[in-house]
């Protein structure tokens, strides 16, 4: 084994992909419906709540890519906000970070089961859906996708983009049909269909007063559906041409998957009734290709089905790829043990920190299971998220001062007022919905305080901090220059 050598062979393709892999999947196929489950009262004004969330998740992106840009390395966001701002902070918040993003890897490979259900309930296996629907099963189920994918990433990145890019292109196809065909059905179809399926007359929606509150709520919710396009920067030491290509690679996948969040959600509630999805949300897990199904024939629903099941198995391997570079980086740099720095010889991969991701991952599949609510695992993530993007935010804002070298090198938005305009209107915008996330969070009535993503959120903290504190006392112990390491770049 070396302890050196990652390999730059990801092309602007498989960092396009890992970007979309990464924000697609439930992202657009289960939370703008659960939605309704979630934010009580957001009814009609879904799309709306999307929309708001587009314009700080865009600043956001634009943040990463100027960072990016001058910092191509793995564990982008840890290594950004260490050399902007400082080590502790950079380490903090990319633990809660990395604790947030194996969590939701967690509600990932867990959701994948409701997919598979829809998909038996569509080639008419009744008795294979409620398999699936079984405790064991539900729990199972999901571990076996999630070490599929782990698999996936320890057998390098020319093996990963293989895999992910055919992917992605299967999963652009069948949504493609999927927002067709909502924009093909009205609301009097859909209650025809249930009618005819179920023997049920629903009521059609009428107009309701428009809420700021459960609107603002619910974009926070549905920002988390942008979260994604870090895992480029995470992917930094392995990008080909990576001032060029990370930037760019950033900049394609949230302007398309924005379009395509936005399109999407459309279809299906054009097609479906809010109110039928607002009232079945409390009882059951919704999917965009379950709800579809009503409308569509068996054969297209089998489509649409195995392209949302596609979309959320291929959320997995990019996310792995993403929380694994950030322990790989705290080893580099020596705040984790110096075995999670270790490079596979053969594939190239740091398979001791791919291996330390998905057993957290796994335990957060444990969690859902047992809390039976994955929009716990949901709320952590937007916290950790919120608080980290914030930071890139004002790193950019922090950089020219504390590290003008690397400031120099960055090669999107060179001009400072503009750095500056994009960086603090990010700054401000992600401040207000952290705010609005802890507020929603805390007074939410649960049953015990870890049950509170914020009261959690602060825990991880406290762990990151006991662990920075102890390897920082153990290096200055061995007579490292902290403040030399911390100045310059990390070799990969």
């Amino acid at each position: 084994m070396s302890k050196a050598g990652l390999s730059r062979e990801l092309g602007l393709l498989g960092l396009v992909a890992t970007g979309v892999c990464a924000m697609l999947g439930a992202g657009v196929n289960v939370v703008p419906f659960m939605i309704q489950r979630n934010v009580p009262g957001i009814g009609p004004s879904v799309l709306f709540a999307y929309s708001l969330a587009v314009v700080p998740a865009l600043l956001a992106a634009f943040c990463y890519a100027m960072l990016a840009s001058a910092m191509p390395r793995a564990g982008g966001s840890y290594v950004f906000a260490s050399r902007s701002l400082s080590p502790y902070l950079g380490f903090v918040a990319s633990f809660s970070q990395w604790f947030g993003l194996s969590m939701a890897i967690g509600v990932v490979s867990y959701v994948l089961v409701p997919f598979l259900r829809d998909l038996a309930e569509a080639v008419s296996l009744s008795n294979v859906a409620a398999f699936l629907e079984q405790g064991p099963i539900r729990l199972l189920l999901p571990l076996a996708f999630l070490w599929l994918f782990t698999g996936v990433n320890l057998l390098g990145t020319k093996f990963y983009e293989r895999t992910l890019v055919p992917l992605m292109i299967l999963m652009f196809a069948g949504g493609f049909v999927a927002i067709a065909a909502g924009f093909s059905f009205t609301h009097e179809d859909f209650a025809a269909a249930v009618k005819l399926r179920e023997g049920v007359l629903i009521a059609l929606p009428e107009r309701v007063p428009f809420d700021w509150g459960p609107v603002l709520t619910g974009s926070v919710l549905l920002f988390s559906s942008f979260i994604g396009f870090d895992s480029i920067a995470q992917a930094g030491g392995e990008a080909k041409r990576p001032g060029r290509n990370l930037p760019l690679a950033i900049c394609i996948t949230i302007g398309t998957v924005g379009a395509y969040y936005i399109a999407f959600t459309a279809a299906v509630y054009h097609a479906v009734p809010w109110t039928f999805i607002a009232e079945r949300a409390m009882t059951t897990d919704l999917t965009a290709p379950g709800l579809l199904g009503y409308l569509m024939s068996p054969g297209w629903t089998v489509l649409i089905v195995a392209a949302a099941t596609i979309a959320l198995a291929n959320d997995l391997p990019a996310m792995i790829l993403s929380v694994s570079r950030l322990v790989f980086a705290w080893a580099e740099d020596g705040i984790f043990p110096a075995t999670f720095a270790t490079i596979n010889a053969r594939y190239r991969t740091p398979h001791w920190a791919i291996l330390l991701s998905s057993v957290a991952a796994s335990v957060g599949i444990v969690g859902n299971h047992a809390s039976g609510d994955f929009f716990l695992g949901i709320d952590l993530l937007v916290t950790a998220m919120l608080v980290n993007f914030f930071l890139m935010a004002i790193s950019v804002i922090a950089l020219p001062k504390k590290n003008p070298e690397i400031a120099s090198n960055i090669q999107f938005m060179r001009s400072r007022p503009l750095q500056l305009a994009v960086a603090v209107s990010a700054s401000v915008l992600l401040f207000a919905l952290t705010i609005i996330q802890v507020v929603k969070d805390v007074s939410t009535q649960a049953d015990a305080w870890y049950f509170h993503a914020f009261y959690t959120y602060l825990v991880v903290l406290g762990v990151g901090s006991l662990i920075y504190a102890y390897r920082v006392a153990k290096m200055r112990a061995q007579g490292i220059d902290l403040k030399s390491r911390f100045a310059k770049l990390p070799d990969q």
